[in-house]
């Protein structure tokens, strides 16, 4: 049971996630920080949720400025790479190209061999018990993973279903509006018609 306690605290310290979902405003640049080690593999993965056509600016630059990566308008992406130098590496968002729509984003950031990998360490031979907690513990992982992008597809259908629903219900009731003022336009000229007719 120690070993599990111990192969337990050695996989939690050897990676870090960053995993949120924020807001980005129209016209807005939002930039995101995270001080690694030279030699650490890393994952950023990113996806628009809502807001105007899906589309995100991203880039990614090491401590020294260089661009690691630089996609515009994207709905999303994943890019892995190994830190080459210690330091703080920087990861922008832009929503500058939109004039009046904000978005809403969702960033996973991990770093760690676990990030790529999505396996325990082992450190030295594991019990049968050992091996099978190590085994479940991985699975959960990826299904955690999984639920993640499903619950992020199912949030961005249903935003569209909502922005569908509302674009109909106001054309619906823009042509209800239209057939009412035809139909109480006829129904007021029916007598004015119904005179000319009988004086003749």
């Amino acid at each position: 049971m120690q070993a599990i306690f111990i192969l337990f605290c050695v996989a939690a310290c050897s990676v870090t996630a960053i995993e949120l979902t924020f807001e980005l405003p129209d016209n807005a640049n939002q930039c995101f920080y995270e001080d690694m080690k030279a030699g650490i593999d890393s994952v950023i993965e990113f996806q628009v949720v809502t807001g105007g056509k899906y589309d995100v600016d991203m880039s990614l630059e090491d401590p020294k400025g260089k661009i690691l990566y630089k996609d515009v308008k994207k709905q999303y992406d994943s890019y892995s790479w190994k830190t080459a130098i210690d330091g703080t590496y920087k990861a922008c968002f832009s929503n500058e190209f939109s004039t009046f729509t904000h978005k809403i984003v969702y960033m996973d950031w991990q770093k760690g061999d676990e990030g790529l990998t999505k396996t325990t360490p082992r450190l030295a031979a594991m019990t049968q018990l050992e091996t099978s907690a190590s085994s479940i513990g991985d699975r959960l992982r990826l299904i955690d993973d999984f639920q993640t992008h499903h619950r992020l597809r199912e949030a961005t259908g249903r935003k569209r279903a909502e922005d569908l629903n509302e674009r109909v219900m106001l054309w619906s009731m823009g042509q209800t509006c239209v057939i009412l003022l035809i139909g109480i336009t006829q129904v007021s000229k029916i007598p004015i018609i119904h005179q000319l007719l009988s004086s003749f």
